[in-house]
């Protein structure tokens, strides 16, 4: 994870099918699960809409970099920095 207040890239681990759509700091990578299906991008949606909430920002400020066919990601979040998103998913 590294960043500025302009473009913050953090690593995740997306599990998809999941019984609820939640998220938790494990293994020094944020781990999201979500309710959809890995299938025509919904997974990704899925998780843009639940950072976009969690974070209360734009779902347009968060963008995959890499691994969109990966359960391995890595999402750009613009506007924070890497402790502003630890603080809003109070990951201390």
């Amino acid at each position: 994870m590294s960043g500025s207040k302009s473009t913050t890239r953090i690593e995740v681990k997306v599990t998809p099918r999941a019984k609820s759509n939640r998220w938790e700091w494990r293994e020094n990578r944020l781990h999201l699960y979500v309710t959809s299906p890995p299938v025509e991008g919904k997974a990704n949606e899925e998780c843009i809409r639940l950072l976009s909430e969690a974070l209360g920002i734009p779902r347009r400020t968060i963008h995959i970099a890499r691994g969109a066919k990966s359960r391995e990601k890595v999402f750009t979040i613009e506007g924070l920095t890497f402790e502003d998103i630890k603080e809003r998913l109070d990951l201390s």
